[in-house]
């Protein structure tokens, strides 16, 4: 990898990188990487940062160290029953997630170790989960007298089926990670500590499609969990057209009727 680029601006708990058109952010927070309100509004800021760079293709989330991706919220935020702190957490939790899985271009959950509550509904706000051979998954929130509140009751389901769901979620099953590939729950399974550069390779396969290509096409994919077919057909019409207006597609179109690599405009 080149062009790596060590970032100055301050993210609480958060570290991150430009490497080539890829923005690396890693979750800093020992022991577990767990998530704090301002770690949490911070993310939302620097996803909605990165959305305005068109020199940034590709988003890549890991966690520090090697056993924890991340561990989600911690507790004792919630140990008193304080409602106004679990509703701004809640709504915190919902902005930052929300606004990754909207990141403009693709998103890679690195997951090298534990992903656990808000840490797993962290990877399933992004595109596509590579994990690590060690690593393991839950939501575990029902065990505490909690429910998963950042798009996990709504994300697993869509990847893993109803009924792994509900074993995850209703009967607190963990899951590890050559069962968590079997499910679809992720995407590639890696040897341990490998999983930081495979993202950042797939990154690198992103970057050689049209950026304005990839955006269309992940709004129509996504937009299949909520519309019926027949609403999103015409609409995948008219975004297929609206590329023509776009320099990527003059660019794609004859680079490769010229044998040579693209060169996207970032426009």
């Amino acid at each position: 990898m080149n062009n790596v680029t060590n970032v100055t601006d301050t993210y609480t708990n958060l570290r991150l990188e430009i490497i080539g058109h890829t923005a690396v952010v890693t979750m800093a927070n020992p022991p577990a990487n767990t998530w704090t309100g301002d770690a949490l509004r911070d993310l939302t800021q620097l996803v909605q940062t990165l959305n305005q760079d068109k020199n940034i293709y590709s988003l890549v989330l890991t966690g520090d160290g090697e056993k924890f991706f991340c561990a989600g919220a911690d507790l004792k935020l919630f140990a008193d029953g304080d409602k106004v702190m679990a509703r701004e957490m809640a709504r915190r939790f919902g902005e930052a997630f929300e606004a990754l899985s909207g990141f403009r271009g693709v998103s890679i959950a690195a997951i090298n170790g534990y992903a656990m509550g808000g840490g797993l509904e962290c990877a399933l706000a992004c595109d596509l989960r590579i994990a690590e051979e060690h690593a393991q998954m839950a939501l575990p929130e029902a065990a505490v007298g909690l429910l998963p509140c950042a798009g996990g009751t709504q994300n697993l389901p869509w990847l893993v089926g109803e009924g792994w769901a509900k074993r995850m979620i209703l009967c607190g099953e963990r899951v590890n990670a050559e069962t968590a590939l079997r499910i679809g729950l992720v995407e590639e399974l890696v040897k341990k500590g490998e999983a930081r550069q495979r993202a950042l390779a797939l990154a690198e396969q992103v970057a050689r499609q049209s950026p304005s290509s990839v955006t269309a096409c992940k709004k129509l994919i996504q937009g299949a969990r909520s519309n019926p077919l027949a609403n999103l057909l015409p609409v995948e019409r008219e975004l297929f057209l609206d590329l023509f207006d776009t320099q990527d597609q003059k660019e794609g179109v004859n680079a490769f009727l010229q044998k040579r690599p693209a060169v996207w405009s970032n426009q």
